[in-house]
């Protein structure tokens, strides 16, 4: 595997030794991209103010997004494409010093693929909250200093409401698409919840109409690692030395993450009871692979993401509930209009079809292919990242219908 490729955007795989000496070194305090690195491919906001549905305001808040293809002139062609818990803007591209990640639906967007470049105005922002050039707890408050802890509480519909004013900006009055999958399906419901002129079409990926218990606990115990860890220092972190970051507790919550992120089948495929460098675990102190497997894309994880900001995000996640302030779940999902590609992946154990077939059921537009679409793959609920050509079948007659 690339050592640049997203863990999330590629199938698991024996680590080798040379990946391994590739994280030799102290990790910087935060992953986080901060003011004064390289632009990239980095395009951002105006500021603005959004009240949040903590009753607080975020003032002079921007979002970094990068962008692929041309607005038309009627600016009828834009596809808002939205990231998931640990993606970025950089949903297209090669890595780079300005983006710790190659792109991670790199064969999905551009010219002639499933969404194509050539006829669609691509976009998509770093989400509020998030620590790749959006305003999130990384970065800078009117003092000067770092949010850190004290960056206000967000929820799901709060970040739907900062990508609507990024439409604002760009006088998009109506986007194409609208296409998100696992947290960004979150956002893409409640953005056509809340207005159903949107956008013309949506497409749904292994995302729930809202958070359940088991998701929540899950989640509960990631932030639960990161906070425990001493040097996480009540999220005051941001100018210890390199190495002396929360980088012990951010890679333990990555490492559960990704335990649910993929399927028992795979890992037990791939990596069975092989033990790391042919170094026995029992007699040598030694490690079994899939340790090894998960130590690797901890330890990587944190060179490019904050822990306030992991926090912040999981945080959201659990906010989500498509009906809470409204009638019911039945008539919240019924509002969404349009016609909607509703996808699930058979062997996700975070987000499972029960969800996808609630939102499937109860959309009252047309839904692609006349019924929920599952994708049978061994990749667990990130499958929606790595199954590109069956996912791309799917985007491509939704964009083209």
């Amino acid at each position: 595997m690339d050592f640049q490729i997203s863990e999330d955007s590629a199938p698991s795989e024996f680590i080798s030794e040379e990946q391994r000496r590739q994280l030799v070194g102290r990790p910087p305090a935060t992953g986080a991209w901060l003011v004064g690195d390289p632009l990239g491919d980095r395009k951002f906001t105006d500021a603005f103010s959004l009240e949040l549905e903590s009753g607080k305001t975020l003032h002079s808040a921007r979002l970094a997004y990068e962008s692929w293809g041309e607005l038309n002139e009627s600016k009828s062609n834009a596809v808002l494409v939205l990231h998931a818990l640990t993606g970025d803007s950089h949903t297209v591209g090669n890595s780079s010093k300005a983006h710790p990640t190659s792109g991670w639906w790199n064969g999905l967007i551009g010219p002639g693929l499933a969404i194509d470049t050539d006829k669609y105005f691509v976009l998509t922002p770093n989400v509020l909250g998030g620590c790749q050039g959006s305003t999130g707890p990384s970065s800078l408050n009117p003092r000067g200093n770092e949010y850190g802890a004290n960056f206000p509480q967000l929820t799901i519909r709060d970040q739907a409401n900062a990508f609507n004013e990024l439409a604002r900006q760009l006088q998009i009055d109506k986007w194409y698409a609208i296409v998100g999958g696992s947290m960004a399906g979150m956002h893409a419901l409640e953005m056509v919840i809340e207005n159903p002129e949107v956008t013309n079409r949506l497409a749904i990926l292994a995302a729930p109409p809202f958070s359940t218990a088991d998701q929540i606990a899950l989640n509960t115990v990631q932030l639960e690692a990161i906070r425990s860890d001493s040097n996480f220092a009540g999220g005051d972190y941001y100018n210890a030395k390199p190495g002396f970051g929360p980088h012990r507790g951010l890679a333990l919550a990555r490492r559960m993450a990704l335990l649910n992120y993929r399927s028992p089948e795979e890992l037990n495929e791939r990596f069975g009871r092989s033990w790391q460098s042919q170094v026995s675990p029992i007699s040598e102190n030694g490690k079994y692979a899939v340790e090894s497997y998960l130590d690797f894309h901890g330890n990587k994880f944190v060179r490019r993401f904050d822990a306030n900001s992991y926090i912040t995000l999981v945080s959201a996640m659990n906010s989500h509930d498509v009906a809470r302030g409204r009638e019911s779940l039945e008539k919240a999902l019924g509002r969404i209009s349009c016609p909607t590609l509703v996808l699930g992946i058979d062997s996700d154990r975070l987000f499972p079809l029960a969800g996808q077939e609630l939102i499937a059921k109860h959309i009252s537009g047309e839904l692609y292919g006349g019924e929920l679409q599952v994708i049978q793959s061994e990749f667990g609920h990130d499958g929606f990242l790595i199954e590109i050509e069956e996912v791309g079948l799917r985007l491509g007659g939704l964009l083209q219908a």
